[in-house]
C-alpha cells in the first residue's frame, strides 16, 4: 500500500492551489485500490478540506506515515520530514540564494527531492507546471494595465472571477483600441497569452507586416525562435544549440520596441540567456511599448526594468523613461510593468486542475512504481545526496 499526502502549504503569503485536487483524488483512489491519500488540513487551499473528504480523502495533521509528499511552493526548514521523498518548486536550479538554506536542508534531512520544474522531456520541454495559467492571468492584466493606463476600456480583476469560465464573459462586447501587442516565447506561459488574444478578438499578423505598419484593429504577433534570437556568428537559429549555448546567440527584439504597445513576456530565462533589450535602451525616444505584462517575471532578467515581484492585489508599477526608478503606475513618461510571481493563483481551481491532470498522465504512475528517466532526471537529491545531474549545485547547496 502506498500513501500520498498533500501537504498543507507552509510559505508565507500561503499559497491557495494544490497538486491533485478531489476529483482527482478520487479518480486515483477508484483505480488504484492500493494507494491511499492522507491530506493535511488547510483554510488557505481553494479546494475545502470537506471536499477531500468526500472524495475519499483521508484528513490527518501527521503525515510521516506517507511515502511520498506534494507540495506546490517552497517547503519551510521546520517542516520538512527526514527521510521523505517530497515533490514541490524548490526554485533552487539556478541557485537561488534565498533558497541555499532549503536545499541545505534537504540534504541534511537525507530528503528526496523532485523538483515539478525539472520534469522534462528528452528535448527539454517541461511536462507539468502552471504556465498556462501563468500566461492566461499575466495577457489580462496586462491588458487591464493598458486600459487602466488610457482610459480606453475597463477589465475587472481575474481573482473576482469564480472560474476561467467566468473569466471569459468579461470579454464578450469588449473593445479595444487598435492597439500592437507582442508576445515572446513559444512554450506554456506563450500559450496562455495566445488563449486570450483569441478570446479577447486581437488579430494575429506576421512578424514582417507587425515591423512595417500601423493598423486599424488590434494586433498581436508571436516572436519566437528565429525572429527572436540569432547566433552571433552565423546569425542562424538552432533550438537544441541555443539552449545548449545561449550566451552564444544575440536577442533580436529591439526593433519591435519601436512598433509595440504592449509586450508580453513569456520567455524562459536565466544568467546566460541574452536579455530581450538593456536597460538604457528603454529611456530611447524610439522605445515606445508601454505596458510590459513580465509573466515569467525575473527580476532584472529578460525584462531588464522589472525591479521586483509586486503582489496579486497591487500587480502593477512604473519605471521612469529617463531615470529607470521605480513610480507609481500609469504616469507620463514611465513605463508600465506586471510582474507577480503568483500569477496562477488568481484562478486556482483551474490551474490546479490542469496541472494535477498533468501529473496524472505522464508521471504519477512512474512515480510510485519503479521510477523513470524522467523522474531521474528531476530528482535534484536522493536521500541527501545531490544526483549527477545537479553536481554544479554543490557549493551552493552545501553553503559554502
Amino acid at each position: 500500500m502506498k500513501r500520498i499526502g498533500l501537504i498543507r502549504e507552509g510559505k508565507i503569503p500561503a499559497d491557495n492551489r494544490v497538486a491533485l485536487t478531489p476529483a482527482q483524488c478520487k479518480w486515483i483512489l477508484k483505480n488504484s485500490p492500493d494507494i491511499q491519500i492522507v491530506v493535511q488540513s488547510s483554510p488557505d487551499r481553494c479546494f475545502s478540506d470537506r471536499e477531500y473528504i468526500s472524495a475519499g480523502a483521508e484528513l490527518k495533521e501527521d503525515l510521516s506515515d506517507c511515502d511520498i509528499l506534494f507540495g506546490i511552493k517552497e517547503v519551510p526548514v521546520s517542516q520538512l520530514i527526514p527521510g521523505k521523498t517530497y515533490l514541490f518548486f524548490s526554485h533552487t536550479k539556478k541557485k537561488q540564494p534565498h533558497n541555499q538554506p532549503l536545499i541545505k536542508a534537504v540534504m541534511d534531512k537525507k530528503i528526496t527531492l523532485v523538483d515539478y520544474e525539472c520534469l522534462e522531456h528528452e528535448d527539454g520541454q517541461r511536462i507539468i507546471g502552471f504556465g498556462f495559467f501563468a500566461g492566461i492571468v499575466g495577457a489580462h492584466n496586462g491588458m487591464m494595465a493598458y486600459g487602466l493606463r488610457t482610459g480606453l476600456y475597463k477589465l475587472d480583476r481575474v481573482y473576482k472571477q469564480r472560474s476561467f469560465r467566468e473569466l471569459i464573459h468579461n470579454y464578450f462586447g469588449l473593445r479595444l483600441p487598435n492597439v500592437k501587442i507582442a508576445i515572446t516565447g513559444s512554450g506554456r506561459v506563450a500559450h496562455g497569452i495566445l488563449e486570450i488574444m483569441n478570446l479577447m478578438g486581437i488579430h494575429e499578423v506576421e512578424n514582417d507586416e507587425y515591423l512595417r505598419r500601423r493598423f486599424s484593429y488590434p494586433v498581436y504577433t508571436q516572436v519566437k525562435g528565429a525572429e527572436l534570437y540569432g547566433h552571433k556568428v552565423t546569425g542562424s537559429y538552432n533550438r537544441l544549440d541555443f539552449h545548449a549555448h545561449p550566451d552564444q546567440y544575440t536577442c533580436r527584439f529591439l526593433p519591435y520596441a519601436a512598433q509595440t504597445d504592449i509586450l508580453m513576456n513569456g520567455v524562459y530565462w536565466d544568467k546566460n540567456v541574452p536579455r530581450l533589450f538593456e536597460k538604457e535602451e528603454a529611456c530611447s525616444d524610439e522605445f515606445i511599448i508601454q505596458t510590459i505584462a513580465d509573466i515569467t517575471d525575473d527580476a532584472n532578467g529578460s525584462v531588464p526594468i522589472n525591479v521586483g515581484d509586486q503582489t496579486i492585489e497591487d500587480p502593477i508599477y512604473g519605471i521612469d523613461k529617463k531615470t529607470l526608478e521605480k513610480t507609481a503606475p500609469y504616469l507620463p513618461g514611465s513605463i508600465d510593468i506586471m510582474a507577480v510571481g503568483n500569477l496562477p493563483n488568481e484562478l486556482p481551481r483551474d490551474a490546479s486542475r490542469y496541472f494535477g491532470e498533468q501529473l496524472i498522465k505522464f508521471i504519477l504512475e512512474d512515480l510510485l512504481s519503479n521510477g523513470s528517466p524522467i523522474i531521474e532526471r528531476a530528482t535534484i537529491v536522493k536521500e541527501g545526496a545531490l544526483t549527477a545531474e545537479y553536481e554544479y549545485m554543490r557549493e551552493y547547496a552545501e553553503g559554502k
